[in-house]
């Protein structure tokens, strides 16, 4: 994730120190690693695979059926208590739709009682009332509730009719009995040009945080590669983006605003301060570089349980177990770098390739998102498909395209337009 709020404003929030290395003073410790490698990492749960939409992005294929062998509720609680004795910093409640779990607000009484941090990601088409007051007695820290656009084109995304006003009343509900609540929002072309509606719609409903995740092409996502915005696109949302979350803060109107999927935005950022004359661009970029992007990011700082048990790298690496929380605990199998894949994943620098590898944003970006070079190459060390700066931009010579070319490492991006393209 990176903070737009906090980098390209200033502003502060409690997930700073697991982040960026430090926060506020009353942040607990465990958000505060000595570096961003030593992070211990926010473990999504996806704790069934039932979902009353249909996406047309969604990671899990999900559909409105029950799934035979889900983890059960003692295998839950077993998983928990590893995952609160090694420390993990939050959990994350996902799905599927998670609130159609029947155990759900047992499971989560148990992650509080061994003081984890549970969350909560949902598209709150399910959250009534009383549901709300459920969820706020439950003791989640936030809730993140999913919205692709607004009226009809967020229904068409979800693939049912009456999402957007459920989802919207969700909103409401959760702020009434004083849920910290924050909305999701996957960008594609679909919905890039109605940002500014977005933007307005988190004010006028007084949310909390917003996270713009970058599309990533697994699951039903694979089905709508062709909707991904274009690089040139990518930096036109960007741009959006900073600009809206400024204007909140210049305003006093206090949202935590992250992109998420894509690290490549965290130097754009930088860039753009550096244009702007900003004094805080060097600071920027020093946080940036703590954090290391995608180095530190999956296999490292996240990781992802999906319903059977089985653990990946994050929620998006579906296709590539490490093994089972039935089988060993997920802190063995976490730390066991005797699979290739995890090993590479903790230790990714020397195997980055492309220009990558001689990008002069590295220690800032790291790679960026290796999932998503998988999905798209069949390489997890390729380039990340999705980057969208230019050759000039990253410190790219003509004569180190030459040499990558020579070295089998040129990987073309199927989202380049002749706006940015390499040189």
């Amino acid at each position: 994730m990176i903070s737009i709020s906090k980098l390209f404003c200033g502003a502060r929030a409690e997930s700073d120190g697991l982040r960026y290395g430090h926060g506020r003073a009353a942040d607990p410790a465990s958000l505060r690693p000595r570096s961003a490698a030593e992070r211990r990492p926010i473990v999504v749960w996806n704790v069934t695979r039932t979902c009353n939409l249909r996406c047309v992005h969604c990671y899990t294929d999900s559909e409105a059926r029950a799934y035979a062998g889900e983890l059960t509720t003692a295998d839950g609680f077993h998983l928990l208590q590893d995952l609160a004795q090694f420390q993990v910093p939050a959990i994350l409640f996902s799905g599927g739709e998670p609130l159609a779990r029947r155990d759900l607000f047992e499971l989560v009484a148990y992650a509080r009682s061994l003081n984890l941090r549970p969350t909560l990601s949902t598209n709150g088409t399910l959250i009534t009332p009383e549901v709300a007051r459920r969820i706020k007695a439950a003791g989640f820290t936030y809730v993140g509730i999913s919205l692709d656009g607004i009226g009809a084109v967020n229904d068409r995304f979800r693939g049912v009719a009456g999402a957007f006003e459920k989802a919207l009343n969700a909103f409401r509900y959760c702020k009434r009995v004083g849920q910290r609540v924050g909305l999701r929002l996957t960008l594609t072309r679909h919905n890039v040009e109605n940002l500014h509606g977005i933007f307005d719609l988190v004010e006028r409903e007084r949310i909390d945080r917003v996270c713009f995740y970058h599309l990533v092409y697994s699951g039903r996502g694979r089905g709508i590669q062709g909707d991904d915005l274009s690089l040139a696109d990518t930096r036109a949302a960007l741009d959006v983006i900073l600009e809206r979350t400024a204007d909140f803060y210049a305003r006093g109107l206090h949202k935590e605003i992250l992109t998420v999927d894509n690290h490549v935005d965290g130097p754009y950022l930088y860039l753009r301060l550096l244009r702007e004359g900003s004094p805080r661009a060097q600071e920027v970029l020093a946080l940036l570089q703590w954090n290391g992007g995608g180095m530190y990011s999956s296999g490292v700082g996240i990781g992802n349980v999906d319903f059977f048990g089985h653990v990946h790298a994050d929620q998006f690496w579906s296709h590539r177990s490490f093994g089972s929380v039935r089988e060993r605990p997920f802190s063995e199998i976490w730390t066991d770098t005797s699979d290739a894949l995890m090993a590479g994943l903790k230790s990714r620098r020397p195997l980055l390739k492309g220009q990558c590898r001689k990008c002069r944003f590295l220690d800032a970006c790291g790679g960026a998102l290796r999932v998503r070079a998988d999905l798209v190459h069949g390489d997890p060390w390729a380039p990340d498909p999705a980057c969208y700066l230019t050759d000039e931009e990253i410190g790219l010579t003509s004569a180190d395209r030459a040499e990558l070319a020579a070295a089998g490492e040129a990987f073309p991006s199927p989202l380049v337009t002749k706006e940015v393209a390499h040189a």
